[in-house]
Parts: structure tokens; sequence; C-alpha cells
């Protein structure tokens, strides 16, 4: 169970909705989900799919890894609303790979 999140972006249209939150957990774990719903989905995956929901989650271990390539203080949920806030979530992927952030990727597509 997280101990404390923060939303990362949150958009709503007349056909879509986009939403990305990050959360820390008491372990010192931390999860960056997202979920978009709508039409959106179902042009990129097929019809029918109007839902994809997705997280990558970060072991306690790394995430002071995190925190340093960040760069924007100790707090890494703070840190990551400073550098990632309305960020389209591909930027955040490529963020952890290019600095050897280890984490672990699921996701689903479905209604």
């Amino acid at each position: 169970m997280p101990t404390r999140s923060v939303t990362l972006q949150s958009d709503r249209s007349e056909h879509d909705r986009h939403r990305t939150w990050a959360s820390l957990h008491a372990d010192g774990g931390l999860t960056i989900e997202g979920q978009d719903l709508g039409s959106g989905v179902e042009k990129f995956w097929g019809a029918g799919n109007t839902e994809y929901e997705w997280a990558e989650s970060i072991q306690s271990q790394d995430v002071a890894k995190l925190v340093t390539a960040l760069g924007h203080g100790d707090d890494v949920l703070e840190a990551l609303a400073k550098r990632f806030s309305d960020d389209p979530y591909f930027l955040l992927q490529r963020f952890l790979d290019e600095h050897g952030i280890p984490h672990k990727f699921w996701s689903r597509v479905g209604d």
C-alpha cells in the first residue's frame, strides 16, 4: 500500500482520459503507473480495446539512484513531479534507461 502519491499527469478530453501517478511505498519502493481510456487507445491497439494500463516498479535500493539522477532535492515524488509533470510517459521510461535505473515494466490492454 502506498504511503504517499503524486499525480504527474491528468488529462481529459471529450473522448479520452490519461492519468499518470507515482507512489512511494512503506518499504521504500516506488511505482509509477498510468492509465489511458478512450478512442485513442482503440486507434492504437485496435477495435474494442479502450483501456491501457501500465506500471514501472523501482525497488527501494534503486530509488536513491533515481533521486540523484533527477537532481531536484531528496524527495523522489517531488523530484519526479518537477521533472516529469505533463510529459509523455515514454520520456520517463527513456530517462530510467539512460540513467541505468533498474525497473520492471508491466502493462495490459483491455476494457
